[in-house]
């Protein structure tokens, strides 16, 4: 998966220092002011430009531009067997919990919003998804 490097290139082995500060329940690490985000990285995620280069993941048919968010490995390692219907489709470069609060959600709704997108798949749900990612970008609003 292609995106901009947003963070120092230590920041995989410095987690383990950061893991008690984790804002989010659940097998995703979220901190607001993480310290291993550069200035930079800091503004392309708060305008979400650091998933741009995805696209080009799109075009090769590695992801598709709705559907849950692609976890990291060491995410999958802690799901349970409900978390891990999520990878029960081809993940996306927008979904539903990413129009629905984004980082504000706890683990466990952006599952329940995962799985109830993988439900309900539809041409009608995917170009609502779409039409609140425009307004989510320009307006980003839970974005870190």
């Amino acid at each position: 998966m292609y995106k901009f490097r947003t963070m120092r290139t230590n920041a995989e082995a410095e987690l383990e220092k950061y893991l008690k500060q984790n804002e989010i329940d659940g097998a995703m690490f979220k901190m607001k002011k993480d310290p291993r985000v550069t200035k930079i990285g800091r503004f392309l995620r708060k305008m979400s430009l650091d998933e741009l280069p995805q696209i080009w993941n799109v075009l090769k048919g590695d992801m598709s531009l709705i559907g849950p968010r692609p976890p990291l490995p060491r995410e999958v390692a802690v799901y349970s067997s409900y978390d891990k219907q999520r990878l029960l489709v081809t993940p996306g470069c927008t979904g539903l919990w990413q129009v629905s609060g984004r980082n504000a959600l706890s683990f466990e709704e952006m599952v329940e919003l995962d799985l109830h997108y993988i439900r309900h798949l539809s041409f009608k749900l995917d170009f609502k998804i779409l039409c609140k990612t425009f307004i989510v970008l320009l307006f980003p609003k839970g974005a870190y």
